[in-house]
């Protein structure tokens, strides 16, 4: 099989590319680095050709909500009438838990705008909504800032590992297309503050996580069900506690 890899230099695109390069598909990561833009269309065609699958892993490189819009509406259609045109029989695209019913984040919105696009195009397709990655966990915590107090949502929150979300992308590369979404989410369940303050009390970073309801995540006010499924959903295997053991050595 022969697997094309949209945002083939990013975390997920690596991890993913390993795993179907080592069951033995003919992979090709593609992005701006190798010639590949989609926003822009530049090599797309060229790289789609003779793709079996496509694998839409691609990110804005602006958060700005006129930015992000832009980006996937533009990037999407450009890769749907590529892969259209290719014959490509499975169209594959990473999207965002909550994509579809939190509409205060602009990001969340763009994403939901890429489904749509994906839903309504002529490629047989599969969207799988993941929850936000362990990995990212620092960035939500504001990284190494100053103050000695974060402010995060205290709503619902269950994060999986990367290497998790790669896994299921594999196993659907290689299963028939769903026409519709999958969510994956990770193991545990608990409030987006509590998993923040457990990453930086194991970092051993003194700073303080409060909850607060009024805090915007990307914009948006969570309510109860926040950035977790609410409905039927893939578990990831890795625990959070194993993930920081192996991911995250103690400072």
């Amino acid at each position: 099989m022969k697997a094309i890899i949209i945002g083939g230099s990013g975390l997920i695109g690596r991890k993913l590319a390993a795993i179907l390069k080592s069951q033995g598909h003919h992979v090709v990561s593609a992005s701006p680095s190798t010639g590949v833009d989609s926003v822009s269309g530049a090599g797309v065609a060229e790289a789609l050709a003779g793709a079996d699958v496509v694998v839409d892993v691609t990110n804005s490189p602006s958060f700005d909500d006129q930015a992000v819009l832009e980006f996937f509406r533009t990037s999407t259609r450009n890769l749907l009438s590529a892969a259209e045109a290719a014959g490509v029989a499975h169209f594959i695209a990473l999207s965002v838990v909550g994509a579809d019913r939190i509409r205060d984040s602009g990001y969340l919105r763009a994403k939901r705008v890429q489904e749509e696009l994906i839903e309504a195009g002529g490629v047989p397709y599969t969207i799988l909504r993941a929850t936000q990655f362990f990995e990212f966990l620092d960035a939500i915590a504001g990284g190494g800032a100053p103050a000695d107090v974060v402010p995060l949502s205290p709503a619902r929150f269950q994060p999986v590992a990367a290497d998790d979300v790669a896994a299921t992308l594999a196993t659907i590369v290689v299963a028939a297309p769903k026409n519709g979404a999958l969510e994956l989410a990770g193991p545990e369940a608990s409030s987006l503050a509590a998993f923040v303050q457990s990453f930086l009390a194991f970092k051993g970073d003194a700073r303080r996580v409060v909850p607060d309801a009024k805090a915007t995540y990307f914009g948006a006010i969570l309510d109860d069900n926040g950035l977790a499924p609410v409905a039927k959903f893939i578990p990831g295997p890795t625990r959070f506690a194993d993930w920081l053991r192996h991911s995250q050595p103690r400072q």
